[in-house]
C-alpha cells in the first residue's frame, strides 16, 4: 500500500505512514474516520450531509446574532428557491439548529433564529470561512496549475 493511503475496512494493510501519526499519538487520527461512513443509516453522515449543504451553511451564517423572517432570508440568499429554503429551514428546525417563532399578528409573522446548539455550529462554520479566506489565493493558484497541466486518461 502506498505511503499515506488509508486502508478500507476490509483491507488488512497498513493505514497511514507512521510519520504523520507521531504528532498525534499511537492512533492514526484523533477521531474515528469510519464514523463518516456513507451507509444510509449512518447518523454522522446524515448530519454532515445536512449541515454542510450550501443553503444550510448560508442560513446558519445569516442567523448569527439576529432572527430573520422567511422573506428576509430569501432576499439575502441569492439563487435559493422558496421550496428549497422552506425545506432547509424545516430540516434545520428538526435537527434543533434553528427555532421557528410564530407571532399572533395579522398577517402572521414567523421569525427564524439559531438555537444555542445552532450557535455552536456557527462558530465552527466561521472557522471554515476564515480558513478559506486565508487560503483562497493558494487554492486559486493550485487550481490554475492543475488546469494548465495536460490531463489525459
Amino acid at each position: 500500500m502506498e505511503e499515506g493511503t488509508l486502508k478500507s475496512p476490509g483491507n488488512t494493510g497498513d493505514t497511514v505512514d507512521a510519520t504523520c501519526c507521531d504528532a498525534i499519538g499511537p492512533e492514526p487520527y484523533p477521531y474515528d474516520v469510519k464514523q463518516w461512513d456513507v451507509r444510509e443509516d449512518c447518523e454522522v453522515r446524515q448530519i454532515l450531509d445536512r449541515i454542510a449543504d450550501k443553503w444550510s451553511l448560508l442560513v446558519i451564517a445569516l442567523l448569527d446574532c439576529q432572527s430573520l423572517r422567511f422573506t428576509e432570508l430569501r432576499r439575502e440568499i441569492d439563487g435559493v428557491s422558496q421550496r428549497m429554503l422552506t425545506r432547509t429551514l424545516r430540516h434545520l428546525e428538526r435537527d434543533g439548529l434553528v427555532s421557528r417563532t410564530v407571532h399572533a399578528t395579522v398577517p402572521p409573522r414567523v421569525d427564524y433564529a439559531l438555537t444555542p446548539l445552532g450557535s455552536t455550529l456557527h462558530a465552527t462554520i466561521q472557522s471554515l470561512v476564515t480558513w478559506t479566506g486565508e487560503h483562497q489565493r493558494e487554492i486559486a493558484a493550485a487550481r490554475a496549475a492543475y488546469d494548465a497541466r495536460d490531463h489525459e486518461g
